[in-house]
C-alpha cells in the first residue's frame, strides 16, 4: 500500500499502519477517528456548488500485524462485547488445516504463521475476535456519522454511498489467518450500496449476484453520467437493482495472486469462481483442486481427483484456462 499523492486531489490525508497515531502535540487518536474527523473536514469544507468524490479507506478492521494485541481498539468499545462467546468456524481445525495441500498447510506459511498470533487458543481467539468486531463496530459507528452528516447538508438523496472492503479475511478457517488464497473466507467482501434511485419498497433486499470491485467505477461514473472507457473492466451494478429487466450477468470469474517472497512464504494461486462450483490452480505446483460450493461451502472435499466428477474439472479447467487467457 503506497501513499496517495496529495497534489492529485483537491483534499487528501494518508496514514495507514497502526490502529493509534501519534498527533503533533503529542497526543494519540485512533486511526477511525481520525478518518471520521478527515471526512467531516472535507465534507464541511468542500465547495458546496461542485459536485464531489469521497473515499474513506479505513485502515480498520486491519490488523496492526508487529504489535502483539493486533486488533486495537478504542477504549470506549472495550465493554462491548464482553458477555459474548464469539462462535468459532466448524472448520477452524487441526484436521481442516491438514486437508490443505502440503504447501500450505505447513507451518512455514504466512497464514499458519499469523494464525500462531491470533488465534491458536482458546482464550486468544475469543480476545482477537471480540477485538475485530470492536474495530468493526467502530467502523460502522462512523459510517453512520458520515450519512448522518450527508443529511444534515442535505445531500442524502442525491449522492450515491457504497461499502466494501479490499480483502476477505480468514478467522482460523482452515487453520489460516489474513487472506492471499482463493477460500471464501479470503476472496469474499461485502458489497453495501444506497442508492438514492432505488425505491424505497427495494431498500434493504439482497442479491447474490456476482460483482466484482471492477465494476465500481464503472457504477461511479454511470451515475455520474460519464461513459466509461472501452478498455474498463467491469459492468455497471446499478441495473441489477434499479431495472425491471435484469440485465445478462456474469456467472462466473477468474482470480489469481501472486506469490510473495517464496512459495514456502506465500504461494500464488488462482482459480475459476462460480455460484455452485469453484476450481482452484496452484501455478507453482501444477496443482488442482474442486469444490461444490452449493454442497460444501466450507470448501473441505477436494473433488479433483474424483472419478465422479472428473467431467465437471474437464469443464472448470477448460473455462479456466480461457478466462486466464484473456486477462493476461
Amino acid at each position: 500500500m503506497g501513499k496517495i499523492p496529495a497534489e492529485r486531489f483537491d483534499f487528501s490525508r494518508s496514514y495507514y499502519g497502526t490502529h493509534w497515531i501519534t498527533k503533533p502535540d503529542g497526543s494519540k487518536i485512533h486511526v477511525t477517528q481520525k478518518n471520521e474527523d478527515d471526512a467531516m473536514d472535507f465534507l464541511k469544507s468542500r465547495p458546496a456548488d461542485k459536485p464531489f468524490c469521497l473515499t474513506v479507506a479505513f485502515f480498520a478492521t486491519h490488523a496492526e500485524d508487529s504489535h502483539p494485541q493486533q486488533f486495537l481498539p478504542q477504549p470506549e468499545s472495550m465493554a462491548l462485547y464482553q458477555d459474548v462467546t464469539i462462535p468459532v468456524p466448524v472448520n477452524a481445525t487441526q484436521e481442516s488445516f491438514e486437508r490443505l495441500p502440503d504447501f500450505v498447510g505447513n507451518e512455514k506459511n504466512e497464514g499458519r504463521n499469523r494464525w500462531h498470533w491470533r488465534f491458536d487458543t482458546p482464550e486468544k481467539y475469543q480476545t482477537m475476535m471480540k477485538n475485530y468486531y470492536r474495530l468493526a463496530t467502530e467502523v460502522d459507528t462512523t459510517c453512520g456519522r458520515i450519512l448522518a452528516e450527508l443529511k444534515q447538508q442535505g445531500l442524502d438523496e442525491n449522492t450515491l454511498v457504497i461499502f466494501t472492503t479490499d480483502n476477505g479475511y480468514y478467522h482460523a478457517e482452515h487453520g489460516l489467518a489474513d487472506k492471499w488464497y482463493p477460500h471464501q473466507e479470503s476472496i469474499r467482501v461485502p458489497l453495501i450500496v444506497r442508492d438514492p434511485r432505488m425505491p424505497n419498497s427495494d431498500a434493504g433486499q439482497t442479491n447474490d449476484a456476482l460483482t466484482l470491485n471492477v465494476d465500481l467505477a464503472p457504477t461511479i461514473l454511470a451515475a455520474a453520467g460519464i461513459d466509461a472507457p472501452k478498455t474498463m473492466q467491469g459492468a455497471n451494478i446499478a441495473p441489477l437493482y434499479l431495472g425491471d429487466d435484469k440485465p445478462e450477468w456474469r456467472d462466473e470469474f477468474f482470480y489469481e495472486h501472486p506469490m510473495l517472497k517464496s512459495t514456502e512464504f506465500i504461494p500464488a494461486s488462482e482459480a475459476l469462481v462460480s455460484k455452485d462450483w469453484k476450481y482452484f490452480y496452484w501455478p507453482e505446483f501444477d496443482r488442482e483442486q474442486l469444490f461444490n460450493l452449493k454442497h460444501d461451502p466450507i470448501e473441505e472435499n477436494d473433488l479433483a481427483g474424483d472419478p465422479e466428477h472428473a467431467g465437471q474439472l474437464r469443464k472448470m479447467r477448460a473455462r479456466f484456462a480461457q478466462l486466464k487467457a484473456a486477462a493476461k
